[in-house]
């Protein structure tokens, strides 16, 4: 119960709350265990509820008529998923697996909306939340339609090194399989950027862990490609 009690309070959709609205949420809390590979939901699933990642990492996905993949968010511990039917009584508009072994919490949406009548201070949060969700899709459908994907890499390189926290360098939590679906693009041509973007001095890639060189021409290209259209072969 500990344990879950700051996982709730150090989450970014509960964070600031007071104690006792904490010991409230952990209340209707359902602790649920998925392998790797599990689905969590399908797109389709009536949304009876919403979670937060304890442990682990979850993939959201769509997939299209020909079977392509196209991962839209990567969320690991504290973050939360599928809390869009909690105020929309739909089903789930996308698909949820397990990329690593997993822990949730599962909040159902009937007892939740209970505390939210109660506790009018929640939705709050949430809203805000909705916002900064709204926000991030709104980059990555510019991105996906708009940029190249050079361009595309070097942006989210950005991204990881500010979430990170570490200017120089950056680690990815996913395969580069899994980062080419949610770039849009297939491993081969990932892995021909991956060596250009080196050979132009921009990254050094050390497994998962990429040494960020030049942040200037990282960002550049990131916003206009300028960096890498000019480089040399």
């Amino acid at each position: 119960m500990k344990k879950t009690f700051e996982t709730i309070s150090k989450s970014i959709l509960f964070n600031g709350l007071p104690p006792d609205h904490v010991e409230k949420i952990a209340g209707i809390a359902v602790e649920r265990f998925f392998g790797k590979g599990e689905f969590i939901f399908s797109e389709g699933d009536a949304g009876i509820g919403f979670f937060l990642v304890k442990e682990g990492l979850v993939k959201i996905f769509k997939v299209s008529l020909d079977g392509k993949e196209q991962i839209l968010h990567i969320f690991g511990p504290g973050e939360p998923f599928g809390e869009v039917p909690v105020f929309s009584g739909e089903d789930f508009p996308a698909s949820a697996e397990a990329i690593d072994e997993t822990q949730v919490l599962f909040f159902p949406r009937s007892a939740f909306v209970k505390l939210i009548h109660n506790h009018p201070s929640l939705a709050l949060n949430m809203l805000a939340v909705l916002s900064m969700r709204l926000r991030q899709f709104t980059v990555q459908v510019e991105n996906l339609s708009l940029k190249e994907v050079p361009a595309r890499l070097a942006a989210y390189l950005m991204y990881l090194s500010e979430e990170q926290d570490t200017p120089d360098s950056v680690t990815l939590k996913i395969s580069k399989g899994q980062l080419a679906s949610l770039l849009g693009t297939i491993p081969e041509t990932l892995s021909r950027i991956f060596q250009k973007m080196t050979a132009q001095r921009l990254i050094q890639v050390e497994g998962r862990h990429i040494r960020l060189l030049d942040s200037t021409g990282l960002k550049a290209l990131s916003i206009q490609g300028t960096a890498f259209n000019q480089a040399p072969e």
